[in-house]
């Protein structure tokens, strides 16, 4: 520990994003402070986020006792037991009335493992439902889709962060870290970057080449990308021969892309396009890495897939120094997929629908597999389905803010509205919870125990600093009162993490991501252990993988899959009445929904309000002028904006960030058309016009 570590310090890490970077949490004059740790992937930095993470705990609207709306129809405080009573009987009286699949859960990818677990369990026997999904549905289930199916794992990155340190040549497509994710900058500076965004990010900034292709056409690109690749000569046929399956299909598909038509489709001259696989052909070291930008698409599974089908063309999935990834974006975005609060999933990373891993956990958690749900909607399905004929009565928000994040936001706020009962479990007042019916006020990240699995498969200790002010509780506390409320019996739910996380052990012994090796004592210890750690039959302790697939790919054969797919439009472009792209992202003051990042001042104070990126000449064009206010609308509605004009955007694209609630959202014009494969929402594309707006609005 340094010796600017603060007084009574606990080793924690950020609340924020999937990096987890290292942190010492402890007090001074000031009350808490924060100081980095020399942990690998920070490295003794943080960004402003994590800098400030200290202020979310006494922020002056801190939920502090749980609120019960009225007949008069005002949220009022109300003890805990009235609270978790009322939302009992009423969860009872919709299922009796309406079935279990009247019930529904939405989590999200920033609860601990032991919360996403618990969370999962609860859903399947307290409620007996299926329908229950999560807000990391909207970040990594494309990169996950196209993962598996490569692979026979998904693991964000199958490799330590700091292995990016020796790399020669990294593409990243569709990912921006200079801003979403800074202390990573630190991990690419000795590498040319080959950024690929419409956008001249903060990170297109620091790259030796920076593709800037038509927005929705990032598949095209990675088409053509191995087309080159193929064509030129910089394909490893020994490492494709040998280690992979389905080429031959795959390239007849890739074939029809030569760069001329690659060029007319995505905007990217031919002369880049060839600069970009000459770099990463003859790179030692070389990385493909993607991110939301290429994921969030109605193609995205198919999108990631192609830049994987590059990189095996390349020889670098499964070689020490080199390979791919996906730079997953929430905190425990990793593990709060892994452990069963996704809709087709079960503990371990088990699909639902396989018999064996509906027996194997139906054994732990002390049922038959019969009793277990079936699949269930995913994320956006779940939401549009509330308060319809056959949909979900009543749902229960953990760890999300969906009226903000969700895509067609206003749509999202019909459904809640029409519900019988919407309860939110938060910390503070976000606009989702002001919309419920009963607000449950939780702990807090450095007020609880547990542990998360950052992007590149690392189980991580979070440790507690201070008790959750009185009149709060933790989330596994609601969910025992609630299960217990529901006739479950009280033992099936602890509220002990460490007891959580015994059982999550058990449960995922034997799956993909299999935990059963891990415990608190060896994690406290500071041994550093990925997942899949199996405990060993031989009673020695399991060193866990840091680097995955070096000796074969989890498939069947142990051979990477190559994928075959096309380009396609997205499900949205451009007319006479919308004739612009628009695109949504993060900026670096911001996190998410920005629910936390909002109530920080002096991350509020640098992005105070919501913005639209324009070109100079697009704005002239519109009428627009610098600092004044835009009206941005689609087929879906319109966003009200402060005007950017930025010389280096397309002159056919707009770019708003999603933090900003009200009129200001992004995600009031945001398409809902999903990908077929993941359930991903195309965020990342759709159609607009632009014109001036007024001070008023």
């Amino acid at each position: 520990m340094p010796d600017t570590a603060p007084r009574g310090s606990v080793a924690t890490h950020c609340p924020y994003c999937a990096l987890q970077c290292g942190t010492l949490l402890g007090h001074d004059a000031r009350g808490t402070v924060v100081e980095p740790s020399d942990f690998p992937v920070n490295d003794g930095s943080l960004c402003q986020k994590g800098w400030t993470a200290p202020a979310l705990l006494d922020v002056p609207d801190r939920l502090r006792r749980p609120l019960v709306r009225g007949a008069d129809g005002r949220l009022a405080p109300a003890d805990w037991d009235t609270a978790l009573d009322t939302v009992a009987a009423r969860l009872r009286r919709i299922r009796d009335r309406h079935g279990p699949d009247a019930l529904a859960v939405f989590g999200g990818g920033g609860l601990t493992n032991e919360k996403a677990y618990l969370l999962g369990k609860f859903a399947r026997l307290a409620l007996g439902t299926s329908q229950i999904d999560y807000n990391g549905r909207f970040c990594m289930s494309s990169a996950a889709a196209a993962g598996n199916a490569a692979f026979g794992l998904d693991r964000g990155l199958p490799f330590p962060v700091a292995d990016l340190d020796a790399a020669a040549t990294i593409l990243l497509a569709g990912a921006n870290p200079a801003e979403t994710m800074p202390p990573l900058m630190r991990h690419l500076r000795g590498a040319d970057l080959i950024v690929v965004d419409p956008r001249r990010t903060k990170t297109a900034e620091r790259a030796a080449l920076h593709l800037q292709p038509v927005p929705g056409t990032d598949l095209a690109l990675a088409l053509g990308l191995l087309h080159i690749a193929v064509s030129d000569g910089w394909c490893d046929k020994g490492y494709v021969q040998e280690r992979t399956t389905g080429f031959d299909a795959a390239w007849r598909r890739a074939v029809l892309w030569w760069p001329e038509r690659v060029e007319q489709v995505t905007g990217v001259p031919v002369a880049e396009q060839r600069a970009a696989v000459e770099l990463l052909g003859e790179a030692r070291r070389a990385y493909v890495l993607t991110g939301r930008g290429a994921e969030q698409h109605s193609k995205g599974a198919d999108t990631a897939a192609a830049f994987i089908n590059l990189a095996l063309a390349l020889g670098l999935p499964g070689v020490a120094g080199s390979g791919y990834g996906c730079l997953t974006g929430q905190g425990n975005g990793q593990g709060g997929r892994e452990h069963g609060q996704k809709a087709d999933q079960l503990p371990g990373y088990r699909m639902i629908t396989d018999p064996q891993a509906r027996a194997h956990v139906a054994r732990v958690w002390g049922t038959t597999p019969d009793a277990l749900p079936g699949p269930g909607r995913s994320a956006y399905e779940l939401l549009d389905a509330l308060g319809t004929e056959g949909g979900p009565r009543a749902l229960l928000v953990f760890g999300s803010n969906p009226l903000v994040s969700a895509p067609r936001s206003a749509h999202v706020a019909d459904r809640l509205a029409a519900l019988d009962l919407l309860v939110v479990a938060d910390f503070v007042p976000s606009e989702t919870a002001r919309t419920a019916d009963v607000v449950l006020p939780v702990a807090q990240w450095a007020e609880e125990e547990g542990t998360l699995t950052n992007l590149e498969g690392r189980v991580l200790r979070r440790r507690r600093l201070l008790s959750p002010p009185q009149g709060v509780r933790t989330d596994l506390e609601v969910l025992h009162g609630l299960a217990v409320r529901l006739g479950e019996p009280a033992h099936r739910y602890p509220t002990s993490p460490r007891r959580v996380f015994e059982e999550l052990r058990r449960a995922s012994r034997g799956g993909k991501a299999d935990y059963s090796g891990i415990s608190y004592e060896r994690l406290d210890a500071g041994e550093a252990l990925h997942w899949p750690c199996p405990e060993r039959l031989d009673g020695q302790p399991h060193p866990g993988t840091p680097r995955l697939f070096l000796d074969g790919f989890a498939t069947p054969d142990g051979r990477a899959r190559f994928a075959e797919v096309d380009h396609r439009d997205p499900a949205e472009t451009p007319d006479a009445e919308h004739p612009l792209y628009a695109t949504t992202g993060r900026v670096l003051a911001h996190y998410q929904s920005g629910a936390q990042t909002r109530r920080v001042p002096e991350l509020n104070d640098a992005e105070p309000e919501p913005f639209v990126e324009v070109h100079p000449d697009t704005a002239e064009r519109a009428g627009l002028r610098e600092g004044g206010t835009a009206r941005v609308t689609s087929a879906r509605g319109t966003t009200i904006a402060r005007v950017r004009l930025v010389g280096s955007m397309r002159t056919d694209t707009v770019f708003l960030p999603f933090h900003h609630p009200g009129a200001g959202r992004a995600n009031l014009i945001t398409s809902t058309a999903l990908d077929p494969r993941s359930g991903m929402p195309e965020f990342k594309v759709c159609a607009v016009r632009i014109e001036p707006g007024t001070e008023a609005s």
